[in-house]
């Protein structure tokens, strides 16, 4: 639940700040009228991220089982993709200058298609991330995404009235540190399901073959699917019995990631 938790509260924090940043821009420049745009456009934008997390649920539910394993294994893949694309992004941006910029290019109607944008994409993403997790336990990613988006508004409030005097660069350079363990994680959870699904249909490769087996039972705490284990299992990746090839993707994407990272923050 914590990786749920900490994607939740990441993409909702982001997509709040954003929608912070412009309504306390607009009324610095005495555009309070348009305020109600920039909340029209949040809103609409949370129900089309609701519309897209049910048509993936529904879409997964009809499939097959080996291709759920396919499905879940490009799913993994993808949001890693992106992950990989905003936390590099997000890292060497200056969020607050953008938004201001793009707020005095629109007005009216164009602010909540501004706020809209803003926003649906942290959806889009959100669903995204959160969509291998469900796979595994959705009773937990959902929860986690509820207490995730609750501190991401708790602290878009605090500051909203605080003037938006935070260190956002900081703030996304440390949380990116943590999503690049997360992202690799996810990489190598793909890679395990592509596997299963290959090995199902009669594919063989050395790199298929087991790395290591911890043999630690499953109703131990420290199994990946224990209390302890499930908590290392999502935040760093951790599993009893992992492939050559998961071990590889996933080693290899936190050499390339976190030198990356330090990079954007000197």
């Amino acid at each position: 639940m914590i990786a749920q938790l900490l994607l939740s509260f990441r993409e909702g924090f982001e997509a709040l700040l954003l929608i912070t940043i412009l309504v306390t821009f607009l009324r610095r420049v005495g555009r309070g009228e348009d305020v109600r745009y920039a909340y029209l456009g949040g809103v609409f934008a949370v129900l089309v991220g609701f519309i897209i997390a049910i048509a993936v649920i529904i879409f997964y539910g009809g499939l097959g089982e080996s291709y759920k394993q396919i499905f879940e294994g490009i799913t993994a893949f993808i949001a890693v993709a992106v992950l990989t694309y905003m936390i590099i992004w997000m890292a060497g941006k200056d969020i607050r200058r953008e938004v201001e910029m793009r707020a005095m290019e629109k007005y009216s109607v164009g602010i909540a298609i501004v706020s809209f944008i803003f926003v649906v994409r942290e959806a889009f993403e959100t669903v995204l991330f959160l969509t291998p997790f469900a796979f595994q336990n959705i009773i937990e990613t959902a929860l986690g995404a509820v207490i995730g988006i609750a501190f991401a508004l708790l602290l878009a409030y605090t500051i909203f009235k605080a003037g938006y005097r935070m260190s956002l660069r900081k703030f996304f350079i440390i949380t990116g540190l943590l999503l690049v363990f997360i992202a690799s994680g996810l990489a190598g959870y793909g890679t395990h399901e592509l596997i299963e699904y290959m090995e199902s249909v009669g594919i063989e490769n050395p790199l298929f073959e087991t790395a290591y087996n911890l043999n630690i039972p499953e109703n131990s705490l420290f199994h990946h699917k224990g209390v302890i284990g499930s908590i290392l299992a999502v935040m760093f990746g951790y599993t009893t019995k992992a492939e050559w090839l998961r071990v590889f993707i996933q080693i290899g994407y936190l050499v390339i990631m976190i030198p990356a990272i330090i990079r954007y923050r000197k």
